[in-house]
């Protein structure tokens, strides 16, 4: 028995370029969606409330709103609401508020036909164990109010440091017309509140101004000729000019003789 020894063939290595390009699409379409939803996890914060930790660091403010309304023209502020802001900078402002009773809704329509005011305000600074140092008002005419259905707009303003400096009230529409308003109308506020922080002004760059007044004068010490006065730089044309002028009106124009008699 003859064995012969059969030679092993290598495994023939076969690419097909279809199935490269599929390979190379699935991996790419994993790297794509892995990064997009990196990025999405990474900037998920973007545009909503800051964490509790930082809303803690703001240290919200936090003023009570009260109105008075009264058949008698006195002055007795009760609590309408709460406004609350950010002192960041920002002009966002927030107001919570309660319903009027049906005792107030009935007091505010008998004021209002007595052609009374609506008054408002805000105290001025709270301190931390609840003192008030002042307040800032601000009223209008109870039938306004009334005929607005409570639609009303408030602005708090403050100075450059934060601090309150005053407070406006207006409603939608503003006149009264004497219109019969039910009292089942007046049940919920519709207001607006607005914060009015000063904007700081552009300020002025003196020191760059400055700098460049310093590089012109040194330009100047370098160059003198350039600091002569305009006599000194065209004293030729004047005196040229000058000259000119004087041999011009020196010249006599000969006068045509005559006829003589």
């Amino acid at each position: 028995m003859v064995c012969s020894a059969v030679p092993l063939s290598k495994p023939s290595m076969h690419f097909d370029a279809k199935s490269i390009m599929a390979s190379w699409l699935t991996v790419w379409s994993f790297y794509f969606v892995w990064i997009t939803e990196f990025i999405s996890i990474c900037s998920g914060n973007i545009g909503r409330r800051p964490p509790e930790g930082r809303e803690s660091e703001l240290s919200v403010i936090s003023v009570p709103l009260e109105h008075s309304f009264e058949l008698d023209d006195s002055i007795q502020f009760k609590k309408r609401g709460t406004l609350q802001w950010y002192p960041s900078g920002d002009s966002y402002i927030t107001v919570s508020q309660k319903q009027l009773t049906e005792e107030e809704r009935h007091k505010l329509s008998t004021v209002a036909n007595l052609d009374g005011l609506y008054r408002i305000r805000i105290p001025r600074k709270v301190e931390a164990d609840g003192t008030v140092s002042g307040y800032v008002t601000s009223f209008v005419r109870a039938c306004s109010m009334v005929e607005s259905h409570l639609s009303d707009v408030i602005t708090v303003n403050t100075d450059v440091s934060g601090n309150i400096i005053g407070i406006s009230i207006v409603t939608i529409p503003g006149s009264c017309s004497g219109a019969e308003i039910e009292d089942v109308d007046l049940e919920l506020y519709n207001t607006t509140v607005h914060l009015l922080q000063p904007v700081q002004a552009a300020v002025p760059e003196t020191a760059f101004f400055i700098e460049r007044m310093e590089q012109e004068q040194a330009q100047k010490g370098k160059n003198p000729q350039e600091q002569k006065s305009f006599f000194a730089k065209y004293w030729h044309l004047i005196l040229g000019g000058a000259v000119f002028l004087m041999v011009s009106n020196s010249v006599k124009v000969p006068r045509e003789p005559g006829p003589q008699n």
